[in-house]
């Protein structure tokens, strides 16, 4: 006789205490160091990281050791913490590195399964917030794109987010997983110039360069995708935060505003594009939360929550900050009122580690499997 098939758990949506007090601590941080004047000021700088607010965030908040093991130096929490980080980074646009260092660098090193070595010690950096690394792959390679880019430790890799402000590089080539010191001999990271200015992007360039080699090819091939399925889906988070501040600034600009002695809000025809704003704003909130629990579960359907995060969320905050900048009228066009920076992002992230149309056709390829 077969055994009845056990249901699949319901995911966990809502946000725990311990969650909503790391967000509290998180938004007054970056409303403490990075509102809008002092992220427009920072884009228009050289250097457009503030290695104070990284220090506080990663290191006296603890969020750059989130997803790492405490044996390892982290603080053993899950990809739940995380993505409320992520959504406050989003909800300001901050220029930190997080994405990139705290959740792709450091589940890629995950991946690997070492309890010592190169990669355990460079995970216990990387926690403490005393490094940084990124994955040195195009920043818009989806998961299941993922794969060696080069053949070794020479070549060019273009696009690369965060590169210029990263202590170590991750390289997948086809000789395996690498680790390689920046700046260091051979190694040159030339600064792009990107459409959204609160994350950089670079091209890599490594000419006979020096690394630690981490895994072999099929094992480190295996941890780069697992590190870009957790960006994917961690990223639904920050886009979440996006759409999340776009619609809260646009309705109170809104009340605020008055045409013909009345509030623009009370317009029904900006009444009904608010209003279906929010519906889309919380269907979001579904899918990134969903995605977000699928990986601190590890559950068999994360690529698949994943896919439906990207596909969904991307196109939101898209959205919600186009309504932002035209509903703000001539305010929101400005250089000084923060709306475009809100586009800008929402436009980079919507190609960001796959485009939505590549996620779509994922969720139609994963959705033909049969069930585990």
């Amino acid at each position: 006789m077969t055994a009845p098939t056990q249901p699949a758990a319901t995911p966990d949506l809502l946000y725990s205490q311990d969650e909503e007090d790391l967000r509290s601590a998180v938004r007054a941080l970056l409303a403490d160091r990075a509102d809008a004047p002092t992220v427009i000021a920072a884009t228009e700088s050289d250097t457009p990281y503030d290695p104070r607010l990284w220090s506080s965030l990663a290191a006296d908040i603890g969020a750059a050791g989130l997803l790492v093991p405490e044996k390892l130096g982290g603080q053993g929490a899950s990809h739940r913490e995380a993505a409320v980080v992520l959504e406050e980074l989003g909800r300001s646009v901050a220029p930190a590195p997080y994405l990139a260092s705290s959740v792709v660098a450091t589940e890629t090193l995950l991946a690997l399964g070492a309890e010592d070595g190169p990669a355990a010690a460079l995970l216990g950096e990387l926690a403490s917030g005393a490094r940084t690394a990124v994955l040195a792959v195009p920043f818009a390679t989806p998961p299941a794109g993922a794969g060696p880019v080069l053949a070794g430790l020479d070549g060019t890799v273009r696009g690369v987010a965060d590169a210029g402000v990263a202590d170590v590089l991750l390289v997948p080539t086809a000789e395996g997983l690498y680790a390689v010191e920046t700046p260091g001999p051979g190694v040159t990271v030339e600064a792009l110039v990107p459409l959204d200015l609160t994350r950089t992007l670079a091209a890599v360039t490594l000419t006979g360069a020096t690394g630690t080699l981490l895994a072999d090819a099929d094992a480190g091939a295996t941890a780069v995708r697992r590190g870009l399925l957790a960006g994917a889906g961690l990223l639904a988070s920050e886009q979440l935060g996006i759409a999340e501040w776009c619609l809260t600034e646009t309705v109170r600009h809104t009340r605020e505003r008055h045409q013909f002695n009345r509030p623009v809000g009370s317009f029904q025809a900006l009444k009904h594009r608010m209003a279906q704003l929010w519906l889309e704003v919380v269907s979001a909130r579904a899918a990134a939360r969903n995605a977000a629990d699928a990986l601190a579960t590890g559950s068999p359907d994360a690529p698949l929550a994943v896919a439906v995060a990207q596909a969904y969320c991307s196109g939101v905050a898209v959205h919600a900050a186009e309504e932002c900048v035209q509903l703000h009228g001539g305010i929101g066009m400005t250089w000084e009122h923060p709306a475009h920076l809100y586009l800008k992002r929402a436009k980079a992230d919507s190609i960001a580690y796959g485009t939505a149309g590549s996620h779509r056709q994922a969720v139609g390829e994963l959705a033909e499997l049969p069930a585990p």
